[in-house]
């Protein structure tokens, strides 16, 4: 009997758990390791931060569904691996062996980077539900006294979509308190232009996003490096596409929400260049194994994926949910594969479908590849997006907590 242990529960870890279970059977043991009890659906972050959800509503104990499917589960942080071992050390100092480990952690938010960012400094998160709460505890505040907001991306950040979908639910929120006239909104970015995304712009996303930003009367900088934040006040660096400083902006802001650079977690990051890149991102090849571990396997934001192309101010490539499955999928054959004796064979797609929404419409992306050159790239507009992403919400919320491995919502989509 192998036994195949998953680090991280979350878009990434838990379907990758289901998809082994499945593939696997009864006859192997599988065990997710999760550093909280609960499962959270990321992408509704926005949303709690406004006061549109609650934690309650995007979120579910682990421990059951995983039970009723025949999978292990442990609650505890995990602080180190030892991949000569084949061993994972825990929290309380306990350790677990393993036959196969699937690292599907997310990433490490690297607020540090830039001094007074995040929720320890003068800006606000909306990369987990606990964030998001605090941030909509100063919402509400915000919206009882006014003023300017300042949102965006950090330099090095890879995940835009979130960014311009808090703006553009900010600006629905205050126009339905009929607020909106009294808050100046500046988006910052370290984009070369509006709709980048990390991309490289999907199919005519730089039109599409500029011209909803217009008519929200949201002000843009980009090339912008984020390099201090006090109380109430932002420093901007505006670079020109040579990377040359052009212009140092201070922008007052009353509320902000800046998304931050990711980078490895300390306990995948501390095993070295032989699993990660300098930013702890795990190495792997196309089968999702990496190159000296070949027992180890990565899924989802964790994972090393250069950028797509060179930008004045550094940007990094998205990891988005779609792609993500496909990894699942790609790493569930070739564990089957690999305990078959057989060479792997499951290429990941990393074909990228996006529903971005924006408070009362939304925008869809469409990358086959993610990567370009592409074989298609689409981008549409309109308000059958904020609705489909509403039940995309619920959709997988509900094939987590059943257990189910196919995904079958985003194949019709």
């Amino acid at each position: 009997m192998a036994h195949v242990v998953i680090i991280g529960a979350s878009t990434g870890g838990l379907p990758a758990a289901y998809d082994i279970k499945s593939e696997l059977g009864s006859g192997h043991k599988v065990t997710v390791v999760s550093a909280g009890p609960d499962f959270h659906f990321v992408p509704s972050n926005p949303w709690v931060a406004v006061g549109w959800r609650t934690r309650a509503d995007i979120s579910f104990p682990l421990e059951e569904p995983l039970k009723k499917k025949g999978i292990d589960f442990i609650a505890q942080l995990v602080t180190e691996i030892k991949p000569n071992d084949n061993q994972i050390v825990l929290k309380d100092g306990t350790t677990l062996d393993y036959d196969y480990l699937v690292i599907a952690t997310g990433p490490k938010l690297a607020f540090d980077e830039v001094e007074g960012l995040g929720p320890n400094g003068h800006t606000v998160s909306v990369c987990t539900v606990g964030h998001a709460e605090e941030a909509n505890v100063k919402w509400q505040e915000f919206v009882a006294n006014p003023g300017p907001i300042v949102v965006g991306a950090a330099a090095g950040a890879s995940c835009f979509g979130p960014a311009y979908e808090f703006a553009m639910i900010m600006d629905t929120d205050l126009r339905r308190r009929r607020l909106r006239d009294k808050v100046p909104m500046t988006y910052v970015t370290s984009e070369p232009y509006i709709g980048h995304l990390g991309l490289g712009g999907v199919g005519d996303s730089k039109g599409l996003l500029e011209s909803e930003m217009r008519q929200r009367h949201i002000k843009w900088i980009c090339n912008a490096k984020v390099t201090k934040v006090e109380a109430g006040k932002m420093h901007v660096a505006e670079h020109n596409d040579k990377g040359e400083l052009v212009k140092e902006h201070e922008l007052p802001f009353k509320y902000s929400m800046i998304l931050p650079a990711f980078k490895g977690v300390d306990a995948v990051a501390a095993v070295g260049e032989d699993l990660c890149n300098p930013r702890g991102f795990v190495k792997v090849d196309q089968f999702q194994r990496n190159p000296k571990w070949n027992n180890i396997y990565s899924v989802g934001v964790c994972i090393a994926i250069p950028p797509v192309e060179a930008t004045p101010v550094p940007t990094g490539t998205p990891k988005t949910g779609y792609m993500i499955e496909s990894m699942v999928s790609a790493t569930a054959h070739n564990i089957k594969h690999a305990l078959n004796g057989e060479a792997p064979e499951k290429v990941a797609t990393w074909n990228a479908f996006c529903l971005a929404d924006m408070g009362d419409t939304g925008a869809a992306f469409l990358a086959l590849p993610q990567i370009p050159p592409r074989n298609v790239t689409w981008a549409k507009q309109g308000k059958w997006v904020h609705w489909a992403k509403a039940a995309f919400e619920k959709y997988f919320i509900w094939n987590m907590k059943r257990g189910a491995t196919e995904p079958l919502y985003q194949k019709l989509a």
